[in-house]
């Protein structure tokens, strides 16, 4: 896959098959609603597990210097939960359930 020239150093952190899916969702040849579907559903999973990571962090590290960063990463995750939960809840409406079944994390 090409470089992107708007992508962020943060990208290489991104496993390379994971950028490639990624580039054939949205390349044209996957229809949209089902691209649509899917990606919701994948960055709704990425926050859900984001929020538990970040909650975990900042609970083992509660006392310590770098607490607040973490909590506050857990905090904003939580927010991206509920809002990601809307996006898929609204994908899946505007594909007709397209190929994204609700995992059961809202």
């Amino acid at each position: 896959m090409a470089a992107d020239p708007g992508a962020s150093s943060t990208d290489t952190r991104i496993p390379v098959e994971v950028r490639d899916a990624f580039a054939r969702l949205t390349s044209g040849s996957v229809p949209r609603a089902d691209a649509a579907a899917t990606l919701a559903a994948i960055a709704h999973r990425a926050t859900n597990d984001l929020h538990r990571v970040a909650r975990a962090e900042a609970g083992a590290r509660r006392d310590l210097p770098e607490w607040g960063a973490w909590a506050a990463l857990a905090n904003a995750a939580r927010d991206a939960v509920l809002k990601m939960a809307a996006i898929r809840r609204t994908a899946n409406e505007a594909t007709g359930g397209a190929t994204a079944p609700a995992d059961g994390d809202t």
